[in-house]
């Protein structure tokens, strides 16, 4: 899965914010914390979604079940949006 091209990503020190560009179905912004930024920034390159949840894992100090809800969660915020391409 990767980003697609039709969404641009903004990082501020709080987090991130989404926001769709010309041809993009969704009008209007996701905004997130830092979590939501570094998905994103992961999703600049293809990738799957067992890889996310590892590298999430090898950043964060939490428990495996914490992150692979967290990352699911993001992911799915993205796909009703159509911000990724699958």
């Amino acid at each position: 899965m990767k980003l697609r091209k039709e969404f641009l990503v903004h990082s501020e020190e709080s987090g991130a914010i989404l926001v769709p560009a010309g041809g993009a179905e969704f009008s209007g912004i996701v905004k997130g914390n830092s979590t939501f930024g570094e998905i994103l920034s992961l999703l600049k390159d293809d990738i799957t979604e067992s890889q996310i949840i590892t590298e999430m894992c090898a950043n964060y100090d939490a428990p495996q079940d914490t992150i692979t809800h967290d990352v699911r969660r993001i992911l799915d915020t993205l796909r009703k949006v159509k911000a990724i391409d699958e």
